[in-house]
């Protein structure tokens, strides 16, 4: 566990002095993604690379009495409820990405509060699967996707029908008809340690108390490009935005090293880990000071040995905070 915002210190004193570079040209590095996410989405100075277009809020988190039986980890533990800073977004690098987008994930990124200047993060998606399997994967992705050559592009998915698995997802279901009605899934796999050494492998879900309620492309059609926002005003003012927060558990022979693969969850037992309760509106100065970083983990959490795309999420994530630190250089 960490401070987010010595992290945010360090990474800019690095970042603006020290440049990222590749062991071989043709490799991705955080730098070339974020270069190539820019060339799909334009370049924004001042603002994220990637779920651009986002809403900050707050609000806590209350552990369930079988959280503590799987880790040790604080926040899991907590006696009182845990503060959490949070920030909903639409995936992709536009800071005005229409809400009705079927095909875009929604997102949730959450610093939970652990005391002392200290945090750990969780960030999830509306779709169980990732868009690459690695950074190389996901370089050639947006660098074919950036030439607008419907061609190579739909050469590319032929290649690589796993970048296809999210948006096939996605538009199989209707539209999320507010952040707080769809679910969220981590999409790496971790390992809890509980407090006698025992290890459980896991993916993160989230699930709207309310339930799911989307609404039919229709009506999104109707709907105004940023229409998340005042709903969300709306709801709020009736009472907190909550959402169940599970642990789905892993068994032999699922995949903990690839984000584009499903895990058949219909056959994967779920524990409840808590609720997470969204309570109002938050300044966009404290979502935006540091980044929410997937690898910030606590001790009781560890993340995925394997899984390239998971360091080089939060690696991206620095140059991409760096740049809208300095954003004119």
């Amino acid at each position: 566990m960490v401070s987010h915002r010595l992290i945010a210190a360090a990474l800019v004193a690095a970042l603006t002095i020290v440049p990222i570079t590749r062991a071989r040209a043709e490799e991705a590095d955080a730098e070339s993604l974020v270069n190539a996410l820019n060339a799909v989405f334009g370049k924004h100075p001042g603002v994220r690379a990637a779920h651009t277009h986002g809403i900050c809020v707050k609000g806590n988190f209350v552990p369930s009495a079988e959280a503590a039986s799987l880790t040790k980890a604080p926040h899991f533990n907590s006696k009182t409820p845990v503060g959490v800073i949070g920030r909903f977004s639409m995936g992709g690098g536009d800071p005005d990405a229409p809400n009705a987008q079927k095909d875009n994930v929604r997102g949730i990124a959450m610093h939970f509060d652990l005391g002392k200047g200290n945090n750990t993060d969780l960030l999830l998606i509306s779709a169980p699967v990732f868009v690459a399997k690695d950074p190389d994967q996901f370089l050639k992705l947006l660098t074919t996707v950036a030439t607008k050559d419907k061609e190579k592009i739909g050469a590319y998915f032929k290649d690589n029908p796993n970048s296809t698995r999210q948006a096939d997802w996605l538009n199989a279901r209707p539209v999320p008809a507010s952040y707080g009605t769809v679910n969220y899934w981590g999409v790496h796999a971790f390992t809890f340690t509980n407090a006698e050494g025992k290890k459980q492998v896991f993916k993160y879900k989230a699930l709207p108390v309310g339930g799911e309620v989307g609404i039919s492309d229709d009506e999104a059609k109707k709907k105004d490009p940023d229409f998340y926002r005042p709903e969300l005003k709306d709801r709020l003012a009736k009472g907190p935005v909550q959402y169940t927060l599970t642990a789905i558990l892993g068994e032999e022979g699922d995949p903990l090293d690839d984000p584009t693969a499903f895990w058949p969850e219909d056959k994967r037992k779920s524990v409840n880990l808590g609720t997470i309760s969204i309570t109002d509106f938050e300044d966009a100065k404290t979502c935006d000071e540091a980044i929410f970083d997937p690898t910030n983990v606590v001790d009781g959490v560890e993340g995925p040995a394997n899984d390239t795309i998971f360091p080089m999420r939060s690696q991206a994530y620095a140059v991409s905070f760096s740049r809208r630190e300095a954003p004119q250089q």
